[in-house]
């Protein structure tokens, strides 16, 4: 079935393109007499094309074939898709790339929801908290689902929408923290290497792994951790209107869709049509279209992008082992 607004793009596409190449023809065939026709005719379609290219945008700006749009978290969620001074993996999701999508769509008249695809393990904490906060802003209703696994910071981004929907197989849940460090003091020691220490504060070299940590550090990183995941549960707790003490009784563990949907962690089970016809009824009308957004990247940055594949596909092992220096702290 044609709608107004297809027939709306199409007149206007159609005029646009008939506009531009009688502008054309007037400039290149009829006006001047020293040009030969063919050429006059060639250059007359190219201002033709331009003319159905700029047609083309006039009319998604006034007939817009959406109303509501889909932005995707997908893979370990850092600051900019990296978190390591080695090539991370390219599955990994730029948590401010996904703000911006999120405030576009906010900003963008078309749209009337929010629909925000989870399919991550989680990553780190401020970003998923970045992503939670730009998911709440959003002017209109905000549905989070998962087809595949929504877990920790996942979870901590759903909490920032009106409701959680995923399937019967989904994971969900792993409502916790972990920090970790690998402790390469003794292998440093066989290989003749030692930690010399030149730092300001007691704790300021805490968790490096060439020494090994002792008790009053240990206890200080766990309060660390313990602090995230007091502000972690806070944040389930009120997206989801569930009790804190539920909430820690979990301990972590991850669900299938179905035992977290009869725990109240997710509020409905059923596929992406079955969301859409839920949209569309609380739209209040008969079907929606969804636009998927994605992040503005200049030519250089996706050629970045591209290189940066083939170095992880090339070093993935190196960058594995180069990774756990330090202490690290992740949902």
């Amino acid at each position: 079935m044609v709608s107004s607004e297809d027939i709306g793009r199409l007149v206007i596409v159609v005029a646009g393109g008939l506009a531009f190449a009688a502008v054309g023809v007037v400039l290149f065939v009829l006006f001047p007499t020293t040009l030969a026709d063919l050429l006059g005719v060639l250059l007359a379609l190219a201002v033709a094309l331009v003319g159905v290219r700029f047609a083309g945008s006039a009319a998604g700006s006034l007939f817009p074939g959406y109303n509501v749009a889909e932005v995707a978290v997908e893979g370990p969620i850092t600051r900019d898709g990296g978190g390591s001074r080695f090539p991370s993996s390219p599955g990994s999701t730029p948590a401010d790339d996904i703000v911006d999508q999120i405030e576009r769509a906010n900003d963008d008249e078309n749209v009337q929801a929010l629909l925000l695809k989870l399919n991550t393990p989680g990553g780190e904490v401020v970003p998923s908290d970045d992503i939670r906060l730009a998911a709440k802003r959003f002017d209109g209703p905000t549905v989070a689902y998962t087809t595949d696994v929504c877990a920790s910071g996942g979870y901590w981004i759903a909490s920032g929408c009106d409701e959680l929907w995923a399937r019967e197989g989904s994971i969900v849940g792993s409502i916790g923290v972990i920090g970790s460090r690998i402790n390469a003091s003794d292998f440093a020691e066989k290989v003749g290497l030692s930690y010399e220490r030149f730092a300001a504060g007691e704790y300021k070299d805490a968790g490096n792994s060439l020494k090994e940590i002792d008790e009053d550090e240990r206890a200080y990183l766990q309060g660390l951790i313990d602090d995230y995941y007091d502000t972690f549960v806070e944040r389930v707790s009120d997206g989801r209107d569930l009790e804190p003490e539920f909430v820690r009784d979990t301990e972590a563990r991850i669900y299938l869709g179905e035992q977290a949907y009869d725990m109240e962690l997710v509020d409905h089970l059923g596929t992406r049509r079955e969301i859409e016809t839920e949209l569309a009824d609380r739209l209040d009308t008969d079907a929606v279209t969804v636009e998927e957004f994605e992040p503005e990247r200049p030519l250089m940055a996706r050629v970045g992008a591209g290189a940066q594949q083939v170095a992880y596909a090339f070093g993935a092992g190196i960058a594995g082992l180069g990774d756990g220096r330090g202490f690290r702290l992740r949902s």
